[in-house]
């Protein structure tokens, strides 16, 4: 039984044991994130790299008065664990049990929710600048890692916190060696000397003594940089105005206790940076850190088994195989992605096509002004990017995308409702904030097969499209390798019933069409947001006593509010019923189960159906 674990209930807790026992308050800690999350699934490597640094920062720092923010959010596990949560890790990302990131209603200890990357160095920095205006004298950490300083308002923040004085501390969590790899006894003896009283007091002691000679004191900064700048990466944050302490080992937890210990001590803003491995403790997430990114239930003996073959594809990977088809065909498709390779069904055309893939690193903004970039010049970008993360890219997407009218696809992974990993990940309001640009056609495909040849539509529209699809697997249609353009803006009927006709978009075909079956109602598949088909609108009107929207999208603003509109602007008056996500954040959960709490299933879409008939 891990002994030391099972003692903590709390970092006050953790601060009461000796440094001796923390190597084996990490060993055990590793032992129980393994066999938790093999139970659940979710984020396993970075959460493995963490350990050391998670101990460390509870035991010197006096949480949750002092606050961590996480970032990516993903790597707080071990954080959950020391802070009261490790029992409520065996119904981690299920429905009503904890999440997969930090969460302010969850815990004290989780000062900021950190579902997307990035945003740590200017939410800690809104806490310092707020404890320095209340006089209070807590510390503000941000913990960035696991590919978070690629984005760009990480380094906005950066820019910002140098010029604020706040006290402030990054800690660089750097688990792929990107930036720097001389980690060792020297650098780790040289962070603990720069982020010593003694250097900190003889650099302002300096500053301020050779303030009266500017040449000298200009010889002196640039002496330091330079000698800095041999054994260190630092020279960057120093310019942003941070002192920069690192590299070290981020599993050594003497250093990292005497080196924030340290830090805790000084003034203004201060960057660690330690180097870490991700999956360190378990060798099967040190071989493939990838593979146990994010993983699902397995066991932690044999380790993740090779996946078994289904007949039917996910629709990232008809959009992969699409993509390769694509590409073939047309050697002006580019393929681009914000650090999403894996997930976004890009690992073959970066294989096959490696001088036309890029990845920009997470940063959604960059990646669609690149896109816009290529497209004047000839290129046909195809940006591949889920729901949640093109929200990061808005005002890129109308400024530099719709306004030149330019030809990107986007490919929209993740639309709707994405099960574990909750609100903050969820595809909920894609189909209100494209369809209100002009020059966007939007497209929401109902199957596999339709959705390939969605694609292939927008790839040859010559203006912005968006193709806008679920996560997981489709209903089982056979995708054909041919492609074909389908008319724009043209739904098409698939089933006739009477009194009612629901006018599906997108994923909710199938349990559309069942409660068609089960009221004897007119099912159309609309295949596009935008262009409306208006002309079917006024049909399905004109024959029917009422009609039902049902989109996996909120109501406000979405496909059924297109519809509505439509109908008043030919001067309809059918009664109009409108199902879709309600006006909330829908916690995580089962994703069936989540749509039929919403209603959104066969039995749900036919209950509301008959209320509203009975009215």
């Amino acid at each position: 039984m891990p002994a030391l674990l099972n003692s903590i209930a709390s970092p006050e807790d953790l601060r009461k044991l000796e440094r001796a026992q923390l190597p084996l308050l990490a060993e055990e800690l590793r032992a129980f994130l393994v066999e938790s999350v093999s139970k659940t699934g979710g984020h396993l490597s970075s959460n493995l790299g963490t350990v050391e640094l998670t101990i460390a920062l509870h035991y010197i720092f006096n949480t949750p008065d002092d606050k961590l923010v996480w970032d990516v959010g993903h790597q707080t596990y071990a954080h959950k664990i020391l802070t009261g949560r490790r029992e409520a890790m065996s119904r981690l990302r299920m429905a009503g049990g904890i999440a997969g990131f930090p969460k302010r209603e969850e815990s004290p200890y989780d000062t900021f929710g950190t579902g997307h990357s990035s945003t740590s160095i200017s939410a800690a920095l809104g806490m310092a600048v707020a404890a320095r205006l209340a006089g209070k004298s807590n510390r503000s950490v941000a913990i960035i890692g696991d590919g978070a300083m690629t984005g760009g308002m990480a380094f906005e923040a950066l820019n910002n916190a140098g010029a604020m004085d706040a006290n402030l501390l990054v800690i660089l969590n750097d688990n792929d060696m990107s930036i720097s790899q001389p980690v060792g006894a020297l650098n780790n003896y040289l962070a603990k000397l720069m982020s010593g009283r003694f250097y900190a007091a003889m650099r302002r002691g300096s500053e301020k003594m050779l303030k009266g000679m500017p040449p000298v004191l200009e010889f002196a900064k640039r002496t330091e940089e330079h000698l800095k700048g041999m054994v260190t990466p630092g020279t960057l944050f120093e310019e942003f105005g941070f002192n920069y302490i690192g590299p070290i080992d981020g599993h050594d937890i003497d250093v990292l206790l005497d080196t924030l210990s340290n830090i805790r001590q000084l003034e203004g803003p201060q960057f660690l940076h330690i180097v870490t491995r991700k999956g360190k403790g378990y060798a099967h997430a040190e071989e493939d850190c990838t593979l146990y990114h994010g993983v699902s239930k397995f066991d932690p003996v044999s380790g993740i088994a090779p996946s078994q073959a289904s007949n039917k594809p996910t629709y990232t990977e008809v959009f992969g195989d699409w993509l390769c088809d694509m590409a073939a065909q047309d050697d002006r498709v580019v393929g681009i992605t914000p650090a999403m390779c894996e997930g976004s069904g890009m690992v073959g055309f970066a294989q096959k096509f490696p001088q036309r893939y890029f990845d920009v690193g997470i940063a959604e903004q960059h990646a669609l002004t690149f896109a816009a970039g290529m497209a004047c010049d000839g290129y046909k970008p195809v940006v591949a990017i889920y729901s949640t993360f093109l929200q990061r890219a808005y005002d890129q997407l109308i400024h530099d995308v719709a306004i030149q009218n330019l030809p990107v696809v986007l490919a929209i992974d993740r639309g709707g409702l994405v099960g574990a990993d909750g609100a903050t990940h969820a595809g909920s309001f894609d189909l209100s904030y494209l369809r209100c640009i002009p020059n966007m056609t939007v497209m929401a495909p109902a199957d596999e097969n339709e959705c390939r040849q969605m694609l292939y539509t927008a790839c040859r529209l010559g203006t912005p499209s968006a193709v806008r699809y679920p996560r997981g697997r489709g209903p089982g249609v056979a995708v054909d390798q041919a492609m074909q353009v389908l008319p724009v803006g043209k739904g098409e009927l698939r089933r006739s019933g009477k009194r009612v006709a629901i006018l599906s978009f997108g994923s909710m075909l199938a349990p559309a069409l069942a409660a068609g079956e089960l009221l004897d109602a007119t099912v159309a598949n609309m295949r596009f947001v935008k262009p409306l088909d208006a002309e079917l609108v006024r049909q399905l009107a004109r024959e029917h006593e009422l009609l039902v929207t049902v989109e996996e999208n909120v109501i406000q603003g979405g496909a059924g509010s297109a519809v509505a509109e439509c109908l008043q602007q030919q001067g309809l008056g059918v009664p109009l019923l409108q199902l879709g996500l309600p006006d909330c954040f829908i916690e995580q959960g089962e994703h069936m189960q989540m749509l039929a709490d919403c209603g959104l299933d066969a039995a749900g879409i036919a209950a509301a159906i008959r209320n509203r008939l009975t009215e």
